[in-house]
């Protein structure tokens, strides 16, 4: 396995653990995306595991629908994509993303794999879990997030501007002085660690 995949394959543990811990009547709660309940967000990390298929001519598998079954949704949608992962061919192809080319593996690791610990704060949140970010994603995603250009940054923060209904990062919110680096990263996302 390389380095990609092991990564993927720890975040999509954390997130799927993180789903298995929602209790039912949980599913309705408020995410911290204001768009989004606790159902909302799993739905959109499968929807971006989809996304993630289409480079390589690749559909989901028959899998349950998340509001059935969101546990299920999530473990058919992981299936399809480390299956992905694990062929090299497939791994290794190119593909246009809205960033510029780069390969599959590397595209799913910046927006699969990011999501996954960046929602699962917001699913953590939504549903009182544990909201730790482990220290190491914290700081390869600070270093990610406050290197991207000024421009690209504005174009994120745009709703919209990806396509319809996207909206990568909100609008920056201020985190006090001396805040911890996850809470620094969660601000400069769009989040309100506060509330």
């Amino acid at each position: 396995m390389n380095a990609i995949a092991d990564r993927y394959r720890r975040h999509a543990d954390a997130f799927e653990l993180r789903i298995a811990a929602v209790r039912p009547e949980q599913w309705a709660d408020q995410s911290p995306c204001a768009a989004w309940n606790a159902r909302d967000v799993v739905d959109h990390i499968v929807t971006m595991h989809q996304v993630m298929l289409r480079p390589v001519d690749r559909g989901p598998s028959p899998a349950p629908s998340v509001k059935v079954d969101p546990l299920g949704a999530f473990r058919a949608a992981r299936a399809d994509v480390e299956a992905v992962l694990d062929d090299p061919a497939l791994a290794g192809a190119d593909c246009d993303t809205p960033t510029g080319p780069m390969s599959v593996e590397r595209h799913i690791d910046l927006v699969v794999s990011d999501d996954l610990v960046l929602h699962g704060w917001d699913l953590a949140r939504a549903t009182g879990q544990d909201e730790t970010i482990p220290a190491d994603d914290v700081a390869r995603l600070w270093a990610s997030t406050t290197a991207i250009p000024a421009e690209l940054m504005q174009k994120y923060r745009t709703p919209g501007a990806f396509g319809p209904g996207i909206e990568v990062f909100g609008p920056e919110v201020k985190v006090p002085e001396g805040a911890s680096l996850q809470d620094r990263l969660l601000g400069f996302i769009g989040r309100d660690p506060s509330h």
